[in-house]
This record gives C-alpha cells, sequence and structure tokens, in this order.
C-alpha cells in the first residue's frame, strides 16, 4: 500500500513540475534506429521556472516530429523521462514551463518515426533554471501612529515584477498571513489599519511577477501601534459647595493629550455617561440640588483622538447638604408682641428666617421674616384675638436652608373693653 502511495505521489509531483506542453505518457515501445538523423545543435535559455529550447530543424521525410526527455529533481533517480512529443518536423523551439526554480535539470532529444521508431539520443544538455526572484530590497515600518502602522519599501527594479504581496505576523506564532496584495511595481506604500493600540507586529514583503512567480520574501521588520494616553491621576471631587461638585486632576504627562472627557454615574455601579469635554484640568458640575452624591471617571485624549482608560475607581463628589433644623424653644406672648426663641442646630448656620402663618379672608396666610442674627425675633406685627404659627428656618453662608422646624401655635388674647 505504501508502495502505491509513493508511486500516486510521484506521478503527482511530476505532472507538477514538467512542462505542460504536448506532454504524452512512454510509449509502450519503442524501437531504437541507428540510421535516423540526430537531434544536433541544441541551444538553450533559462528563467526561473522555464527552459526554452533551439535546434537545428530535421526536415527529411522519414521524421515525423521530436521527443524530449528530461530528468525529474523529484525522483532522484538519474533517469531521463519522457515531457513532450512534437509531431512536426519543422517546428524547432519548446518551452519547458513550471519547473523549480535554481534547480539542474537534464535533457536530451531524439527523433521519431510514425511507426515508433525513435533514432539515438543527442548529448545530455544540462540547464539551471534561476533562482528564485529576490523580494524588495529595502523595507520600512514606521510607529507610532493611532491604531495603524505605515510600511514603505523601495520599488522593485525588475520591470516584471507586478505586485506586492503583504504579509503580517503578530508575534504569537510563526504563522504568517496575507493581509493584502499591492498591484503596480511603483507602488510603494502600505497602512496596515484596524490595530490594537500599543501593540507590535511583524511584516515581510514577497513580489510577484506578471506570469505569477512569487519571491523569496523581504526582511522583517516590526512596527507598533500608538499606546493610549495614561490614565488620568489625581482624580477629586469636592463634597462642601453648594449645588455644584468641582471635579479636578492632575494634568497629563503626555505632550499630545489635548483634552479630557468627564464621565458621570449616578452609583458607582452603573455605566458611566459622557458629561462634558474640557480641555482645563477641572470641570464644575452644575447639580442645582442640594446634599446630591455624583461619581467621576476622567479620560484624557491626545490629538489623535485616542482616549485612555478610565480609572478603575470611581470618586465620590457631593453637592453641599441642607443644614440641620434649628429647635424651637419657645414662643409667647410678651405685653403686644409675640417672642420667639430657638436653639441653633447646625454649626453652618449664620442667620435665620422666621415663618408665621395665620388665616385671614378665609385663606391661609404665610409672612417670612429674613436675615434674623441671633435666637430671639419679636413679632410686634399681631392682632388681639388672632391665632399664628411659628416656625424657624437655619441659612448658612451660601444660602441654603434648613427644613423648617415644627410650628408653635399661640392665640393672641382679644382686648377687653376698658370701664
Amino acid at each position: 500500500m505504501k508502495k502505491l502511495i509513493v508511486i500516486i505521489s510521484s506521478i503527482v509531483l511530476t505532472l507538477i513540475f514538467s512542462g505542460c506542453q504536448n506532454i504524452v505518457p512512454t510509449p509502450p515501445k519503442r524501437t531504437i534506429d541507428p540510421n535516423m538523423p540526430l537531434v544536433r545543435d541544441i541551444k538553450i535559455l533559462t528563467d526561473m521556472t522555464e527552459v526554452a529550447f533551439e535546434w537545428r530543424p530535421i526536415y527529411t521525410d522519414n521524421i515525423s516530429g521530436y521527443r524530449i526527455y528530461r530528468s525529474d529533481p523529484l525522483k532522484k533517480d538519474g533517469k531521463l523521462h519522457l515531457i513532450a512529443t512534437i509531431d512536426d518536423r519543422y517546428v524547432s523551439h519548446y518551452v519547458d514551463t513550471k519547473l523549480i526554480p535554481g534547480t539542474v535539470y537534464y535533457y536530451r532529444m531524439a527523433t521519431f518515426t510514425k511507426g515508433n521508431r525513435e533514432s539515438e539520443p543527442s548529448n545530455v544538455v544540462e540547464a539551471k533554471t534561476m533562482p528564485l526572484l529576490a523580494s524588495v530590497p529595502f523595507i520600512k515600518a514606521i510607529s507610532g501612529l493611532p491604531h495603524r502602522i505605515k510600511l514603505i519599501w523601495r520599488p522593485h527594479p525588475n520591470p516584471r515584477v507586478a505586485a506586492y504581496i503583504i504579509q503580517r505576523n503578530d508575534l504569537t506564532n510563526l504563522k504568517w498571513n496575507n493581509i493584502a496584495t499591492i498591484d503596480g511595481r511603483l507602488n510603494a506604500e502600505y497602512i496596515d489599519k484596524g490595530l490594537q493600540d500599543n501593540k507590535s507586529y511583524r511584516y515581510r514583503v514577497k513580489v510577484k511577477t506578471y506570469d505569477d512567480i512569487i519571491s523569496t520574501p523581504s526582511d522583517i521588520v516590526e512596527g507598533n501601534t500608538k499606546p493610549l494616553p495614561p490614565i488620568v491621576a489625581g482624580v477629586k471631587a469636592s463634597r462642601n459647595l453648594p449645588k455644584r461638585i468641582v471635579i479636578s486632576w492632575q494634568k497629563s504627562p503626555s505632550k499630545d493629550v489635548v483634552y479630557y472627557n468627564v464621565y458621570r454615574a449616578v452609583t458607582p455601579y452603573l455605566f458611566y455617561t459622557y458629561l462634558a469635554k474640557t480641555a482645563d484640568n477641572k470641570f464644575v458640575d452644575m447639580i442645582g440640588k442640594d446634599g446630591v452624591a455624583r461619581y467621576y471617571k476622567v479620560t484624557a485624549v491626545d490629538n489623535e483622538g485616542l482616549e485612555s482608560l478610565k480609572q478603575e475607581n470611581p470618586v465620590m463628589g457631593t453637592t453641599l447638604a441642607k443644614l440641620a433644623s434649628p429647635v424651637l424653644t419657645n414662643v409667647t406672648m410678651d405685653g403686644n408682641f409675640v417672642k420667639i426663641t430657638w436653639k441653633k442646630g447646625d454649626n453652618r448656620a449664620i442667620k435665620y428666617t422666621v415663618v408665621k402663618t395665620y388665616n385671614e379672608n378665609f385663606s391661609r396666610k404665610k409672612i417670612k421674616y429674613i436675615n434674623i442674627y441671633g435666637n430671639t425675633y419679636i413679632d410686634k406685627d399681631i392682632t388681639p384675638g388672632k391665632s399664628y404659627a411659628y416656625s424657624v428656618i437655619a441659612v448658612d453662608k451660601y444660602g441654603i436652608e434648613s427644613k423648617p422646624t415644627e410650628e408653635i401655635n399661640i392665640d393672641v388674647p382679644k382686648q377687653e373693653n376698658a370701664e
């Protein structure tokens, strides 16, 4: 079985690497006729995959044509095998194709007749195919570009070159992948796009001729894509400002960074949405509410549009919370006025507002007495026989108010008629 496989493989390889013009199997039986004319003055011209023959044709009537025999470098048996039969005695040229570059072949020829008589073989002619075409003599990879690497090379000097085959290897294995074919010998540039950031790649180039011969590979060059800007450091968020949060951070050490993106979330675990773009290293988030917490991450963006990674952990900022309410201690009548007293409930309080409510004309009225400094207020604007309710609100230096205290009600007695 193994012997059969070897025989079949040899036949296939012979068909691949032998010339295909007029290929015929070896005649089952031929008779050597020493009186038949010999083929003489065989001249050859070689190329990478072809050998061209020229000989002196023989025009005598008893010649039907020529047979060409060739050694097979894959068999290494020392024999010359029939590769072509030329059924025309007037032909004087033949080209053996699909040969192996840089390989020695041996040939001989013979004349033959229709009766399958064949002349003695000609002298053996040695022919060596030209070596495989070398690739481009110069290639360079330009690094530091965003998501891409640029390749340049010197155009191949051989006018037979039709295209360049670009191959890439990502350093993780030995496999080379064809990534592009650039048509035109004078084209000398390729940009490999869509690559990973801050990653190294290796490249080489092969050239392809118009007859589809592929050269040896060029020298290997390595290129790196541009890294992302470094993660922004020193991110802070304020917790003591009214109705706003100020986010600040250290300026990027990268000179290519042109602005920063600020991202925000309402909890540390939710998706962070884009909030703002700024060239400064701080940003004011106008919340407009008291006691609100937000979470922030900041990225740097360079002049190529590359954006740094976000911080692993966010920074939390809060707006200033409402003040704690004061403690309303007493509301009393003192002659013709009402005296309201309270205790401080929050050290941030610098002033107070007293709120008075009462009924008038079937509706509820409210009056605020503002900018009260101290812990007492005297209300002289009262009417005998009315009922009033009082509460107190603390106010800090930013104007942030506490919730009002619980109301304390007081009835103003009616005045008695003088006798």
